[in-house]
């Protein structure tokens, strides 16, 4: 024990007999199995997978067997040919009716690579197979004792052989084509966020000169991707969208992507989409029950104000953006709720001035007691949204409605401070006129960028902010 680096008072833990009590043995007993051959013939043929002592130069002898040649490195133009490479891999020369049997009894130590072929034909004996072992399993090809128990026990001759394995462009993941091209020790880039057909990433400044092999190599990586696009400037304030250049694929930027069983098509080059904010658009929508009203002041194409109005809710829904407000009346009847939505073209300010507050002065005085109605207000443009939350400054008239009929509002922000929910908070309260305290909930949405949070503070608007009474003199004047 002690030469495998154990110590020998693990043998007197609590821990260690009860492990060894089980079917399933630790790994000190599979090391003795494996380097004394002191455990009886019949514990070492076991169909579980046995644990081997890697050599401390695992991870980097995995990255050279699974790396493509060096003269890749400075590639700026995808050369597939020039990924070509071979490897020495250990096989087994095993008849060919005896392969089944042996991939279950040597499955521990067969290659497992992704893309490469267990077993391939003999060329000198067709009706042989020759079959694949990893190479980290075996360092010297050379088999343990146990590997060989296993065949003797299926007469197959334990002798280990060298063979020339090629390995091509095909076989390595994007991540190994990468991280071989740009230069050692820089950040490799394989993640994306996909949109349909189209793969959209964003890029770091020494990625840049390589970016159209980045995204040649995501379309050949990922089934489905034919595009790939790099974000080339910060998302515009007005209409939420943002210049990219298309790197790899086609040039074709209108897709159609399905979030929470709802589908959508846009240009993805005029019209914001998100698709890590799916989540949050679920989460928002099971906050409401049929028969409720929507206001969306920002709809985008709608993926809050269609899952709401499938959900039978009453939704008027808003966009500045021309190209969004197309889309967005398209994905109505696409989805087929068209008679319950709304759509509006207009600034959010207005839109909350105009429709949303000629609604509420419609529909609250008259909500009778039994009915249970809720009205939500979507804000979803955080760079901004909080500034728009002084329109409910003494937006109706007259009595306040009930307490439990008041609006509820989820406003959306970013936040760079030290304590996001402090920091949102403040700043929708001073934006209304009022203090939130314990009368608003805030929600982490998600982490956009190191030291940025994306919240969603969500609040009834307090009835002294919501409603101007008229003052004594002009209720005289109106007598």
């Amino acid at each position: 024990l002690w030469r495998f680096g154990y110590s020998a008072r693990l043998l007197k833990t609590n821990h260690f007999r009860t492990a060894a009590s089980n079917t399933s043995f630790p790994a000190v007993w599979m090391l003795l199995a494996q380097h004394s051959g002191r455990i009886p013939g019949p514990f070492v043929v076991v169909k579980k997978p046995s644990f081997f002592t890697m050599p401390e130069t695992e991870d980097k002898a995995n990255l050279e067997l699974y790396s493509p040649p060096p003269e890749v490195r400075g590639m700026t133009l995808l050369n597939r040919e020039a990924f070509k490479r071979t490897v020495v891999v250990p096989v087994l020369k095993v008849k060919k009716e005896m392969i089944s049997a042996l991939l279950r009894s040597l499955k521990h130590v067969v290659l497992q690579r992704p893309g490469l072929k267990r077993v391939v034909e003999d060329p000198e004996d067709e009706d042989s197979r020759l079959l694949i072992l990893d190479p980290h399993k075996i360092p010297e090809f050379s088999l343990g004792e146990p590997e060989q128990e296993v065949l003797n026990q299926l007469s197959v001759c334990p002798e280990v052989s060298k063979f020339n394995l090629e390995l091509t462009y095909e076989n390595f993941k994007s991540e190994e084509i990468l991280r071989a091209v740009l230069p050692e020790g820089q950040e490799v880039t394989s993640g994306f966020s996909r949109v349909g057909h189209i793969a959209h990433l964003n890029l770091r400044d020494h990625q840049l000169p390589y970016r159209y092999l980045i995204g040649q190599v995501i379309i050949d990586k990922n089934p489905g991707i034919t595009c790939a696009v790099n974000k080339t400037s910060i998302i515009d304030s007005t209409y939420r969208n943002f210049q990219m250049e298309v790197l790899a694929g086609e040039s074709n930027l209108v897709t159609k992507v399905k979030e929470n069983s709802t589908a959508y098509e846009l240009d993805f080059s005029k019209v914001y989409w998100n698709p890590r904010l799916s989540t949050e658009h679920g989460r928002i929508v099971e906050l409401l029950k049929p028969g409720d009203v929507l206001f969306d002041v920002f709809a985008g194409v709608g993926p809050f104000a269609i899952p709401a109005a499938r959900k039978k809710c009453h939704v008027f829904a808003n966009d500045l953006n021309p190209e969004s407000y197309s889309w967005l009346l398209h994905n109505c009847k696409l989805n087929k709720v068209d008679s319950r939505v709304k759509v509006f073209n207009m600034d959010g300010r207005d839109f909350l001035l105009g429709p949303v507050r000629e609604e509420l002065s419609k529909q609250l005085p008259s909500l009778k007691e039994e009915q249970k109605t809720s009205f939500h207000i979507i804000m979803n443009l955080p760079a901004l949204a909080i500034e728009f939350l002084d329109a409910f400054r003494h937006l109706l008239d007259g009595e306040p409605c009930s307490t439990a009929a008041l609006p509820t509002v989820h406003c959306y922000s970013f936040s760079k401070h030290d304590d996001p929910t402090k920091d949102v908070q403040e700043r929708a309260a001073a934006s209304l006129g009022t203090s939130l305290d314990g009368r608003c909930s805030t929600y982490l949405v998600r982490n956009v960028a190191p030291n940025k949070e994306m919240l969603c503070i969500s609040f009834q608007v307090p009835a002294e902010v919501l409603y101007r009474r008229p003052y004594p003199s002009e209720g005289k004047e109106q007598a």
